[in-house]
Protein backbone atom coordinates (compact mmCIF):
# COMPACT_ATOMS: atom_id res chain seq x y z
CA UNK A 1 0.00 0.00 0.00
CA UNK A 2 1.53 3.70 -0.73
CA UNK A 3 1.38 6.31 1.07
CA UNK A 4 -1.70 7.82 -0.60
CA UNK A 5 -3.94 4.61 -0.37
CA UNK A 6 -2.78 5.18 3.63
CA UNK A 7 -3.72 8.35 3.88
CA UNK A 8 -7.07 7.91 2.16
CA UNK A 9 -7.65 4.54 4.32
CA UNK A 10 -6.37 6.56 7.90
CA UNK A 11 -8.97 9.18 6.69
CA UNK A 12 -11.96 6.72 6.06
CA UNK A 13 -11.67 4.85 9.30
CA UNK A 14 -10.93 8.39 11.34
CA UNK A 15 -14.27 8.97 10.26
CA UNK A 16 -15.85 5.84 10.93
CA UNK A 17 -14.38 5.73 14.15
CA UNK A 18 -15.48 9.49 14.96
CA UNK A 19 -19.02 8.38 14.34
CA UNK A 20 -18.88 5.83 16.47
CA UNK A 21 -17.34 7.75 19.27
CA UNK A 22 -20.53 8.88 20.48
CA UNK A 23 -22.25 6.49 23.14
CA UNK A 24 -25.89 7.34 21.26
CA UNK A 25 -24.80 6.89 17.92
CA UNK A 26 -23.18 3.63 19.01
CA UNK A 27 -25.69 2.35 20.22
CA UNK A 28 -27.98 2.73 17.11
CA UNK A 29 -25.69 1.25 15.29
CA UNK A 30 -25.78 -1.76 18.04
CA UNK A 31 -28.97 -1.96 17.51
CA UNK A 32 -29.20 -1.47 14.00
CA UNK A 33 -26.46 -4.36 13.47
CA UNK A 34 -29.27 -6.55 14.74
CA UNK A 35 -31.55 -5.89 11.68
CA UNK A 36 -33.42 -2.81 10.25
CA UNK A 37 -35.47 -0.72 12.71
CA UNK A 38 -38.16 1.88 12.75
CA UNK A 39 -37.36 5.83 14.21
CA UNK A 40 -40.41 4.53 16.78
CA UNK A 41 -38.52 1.18 16.99
CA UNK A 42 -35.38 2.84 18.25
CA UNK A 43 -37.02 5.52 20.28
CA UNK A 44 -38.52 3.03 22.20
CA UNK A 45 -35.63 0.26 22.62
CA UNK A 46 -32.99 2.15 23.38
CA UNK A 47 -34.48 5.37 24.99
CA UNK A 48 -32.98 7.93 23.23
CA UNK A 49 -35.41 11.00 22.78
CA UNK A 50 -36.26 13.30 20.02
CA UNK A 51 -34.55 15.42 18.83
CA UNK A 52 -31.29 13.82 19.89
CA UNK A 53 -32.50 10.71 18.17
CA UNK A 54 -32.91 12.43 14.99
CA UNK A 55 -29.71 14.27 15.00
CA UNK A 56 -27.80 11.36 16.01
CA UNK A 57 -29.35 9.29 12.68
CA UNK A 58 -28.50 12.41 10.41
CA UNK A 59 -24.87 12.08 11.62
CA UNK A 60 -25.24 8.41 10.74
CA UNK A 61 -27.06 8.91 7.36
CA UNK A 62 -24.40 11.96 6.13
CA UNK A 63 -21.78 9.87 6.67
CA UNK A 64 -23.43 6.91 4.86
CA UNK A 65 -23.15 4.82 7.75
CA UNK A 66 -26.77 3.94 7.67
CA UNK A 67 -29.43 3.59 4.74
CA UNK A 68 -33.12 4.27 4.93
CA UNK A 69 -36.07 2.96 3.59
CA UNK A 70 -39.73 4.77 3.67
CA UNK A 71 -42.40 2.30 4.01
CA UNK A 72 -45.76 4.96 4.16
CA UNK A 73 -45.07 7.67 6.83
CA UNK A 74 -42.74 5.52 8.52
CA UNK A 75 -38.12 5.16 8.12
CA UNK A 76 -36.53 2.41 8.94
CA UNK A 77 -33.02 2.19 9.22
CA UNK A 78 -30.06 -0.41 8.72
CA UNK A 79 -26.59 -0.29 8.63
CA UNK A 80 -25.58 -0.03 5.36
CA UNK A 81 -21.62 -1.38 4.91
CA UNK A 82 -20.87 -4.99 6.23
CA UNK A 83 -17.35 -3.14 7.41
CA UNK A 84 -19.31 -1.42 10.10
CA UNK A 85 -20.98 -4.93 11.48
CA UNK A 86 -17.64 -6.47 11.45
CA UNK A 87 -16.43 -3.56 13.73
CA UNK A 88 -19.56 -3.34 15.60
CA UNK A 89 -19.15 -7.30 16.18
CA UNK A 90 -15.67 -7.09 17.94
CA UNK A 91 -16.21 -4.23 19.56
CA UNK A 92 -19.33 -6.14 21.12
CA UNK A 93 -16.95 -8.80 21.67
CA UNK A 94 -14.26 -6.43 23.50
CA UNK A 95 -16.54 -4.55 25.32
CA UNK A 96 -20.20 -5.91 26.33
CA UNK A 97 -20.63 -8.17 29.26
CA UNK A 98 -21.24 -12.41 27.94
CA UNK A 99 -23.29 -15.02 29.87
Amino acid sequence: MDILQMRLAATTAATVLRSLSHPDRLMLLCQLSQGESSVGELEQLLGIQQPNLSQQLGVLRSERLVDTRRDGKRIFYSVSDPKILHLLSTLYLLYCPHP
